[in-house]
């Protein structure tokens, strides 16, 4: 984390945490290059919109306030939010994937308010107490260390300032399918692609831990009934069978078995996923 951290926290954490070895991010997923393009036509689903506006809700922004997005991905919540901060407000985004970045800058290039980094969550490139709202979406539950992200996310938000973080559940989702064996072996497999599947479950004690206070927790569920290329779980078969591959035994042969099982559903009418995801409001 080295030079950009100051103040306490990195009097009293950094040291301990580099001795133990913690200080890293989960490498099983990546989101550089054609997974990154893949990531964006997810963001442009309707489901994934309506999940925009309800986090914009949630954060209630004013106009002028500083807001940093951790993990902002291809930049649609950014490019959003400056609407509501304004000419007078200043965004800044962060990304460890390059493509993600070179993506969120084509989207707001023509926004003059926001600015783009390649940085991780541990190790955020920001004075302390710069930003009056920090948020992170889908992006916590890929960092191996959550507590170090946690205390940089404190470390740069000013006293009182707001942090959202919105995480998904994966063992609360539901996908009607004709072998329940299998499906469950599908979502071990998927486990594995992050830090933490089922991270909401720990983080209110983890925001306590951290120096935050807890304000409020919200339900946001992403439910599809029709097998339709422009929802989420559509896209996500594609995304889960590839990685899935090599994992619980899984050969190609399997997986597009698998995917085959949920066409036929939608073909038949009886298609059906939910998922839920959580989003927590805290401050500093």
């Amino acid at each position: 984390m080295g030079q950009m951290l100051s103040g306490a926290f990195a009097t009293a954490y950094v040291p301990a945490l580099k001795q133990q070895g913690v200080i890293s991010l989960v490498t099983q997923f990546s989101f550089d290059g054609a997974a990154a393009r893949r990531v964006e036509q997810v963001y442009l689903t309707p489901d994934i919109a309506g999940q925009r506006r309800a986090t914009r809700a949630l954060l209630r922004l004013k106009p002028g306030e500083k807001i940093l997005d951790v993990g902002c991905g291809p930049g649609f919540l950014l490019a959003e939010m400056a609407d509501d901060v304004g000419a007078s407000g200043r965004l800044s985004g962060v990304d460890v994937s390059a493509d993600m970045i070179a993506l969120a800058r084509s989207r707001c290039a023509r926004t003059t308010t926001i600015d783009l980094q390649i940085a991780s969550a541990l190790e955020l490139p920001f004075r302390d107490e710069t930003f009056d709202v920090v948020v992170s979406t889908q992006v916590y539950e890929y960092v191996a260390d959550i507590v170090t992200a946690l205390f940089e996310a404190a470390r740069v938000l000013r006293r009182g300032g707001r942090l959202l973080i919105v995480a998904t559940d994966w063992e609360s989702s539901v996908w009607n399918n004709s072998d329940e064996a299998r499906m469950a072996r599908v979502l071990e497999a998927w486990r594995e692609h992050g830090a933490d599947s089922r991270l909401p479950r720990s983080l209110p004690k983890r925001l306590r831990e951290t120096g935050f206070e807890m304000d409020s927790v919200e339900v946001i569920p992403i439910i599809n009934i029709q097998y339709d290329p422009n929802t989420y779980s559509y896209s996500m078969i594609s995304v889960m069978a590839k990685f899935g591959v090599g994992r619980q035994n899984f050969s190609v042969e399997d997986l597009q078995a698998w995917s085959d099982d949920l066409r036929v559903h939608g073909e038949r009418g009886e298609y059906f996923f939910s998922v839920n995801r959580y989003a927590f409001l805290a401050h500093k």
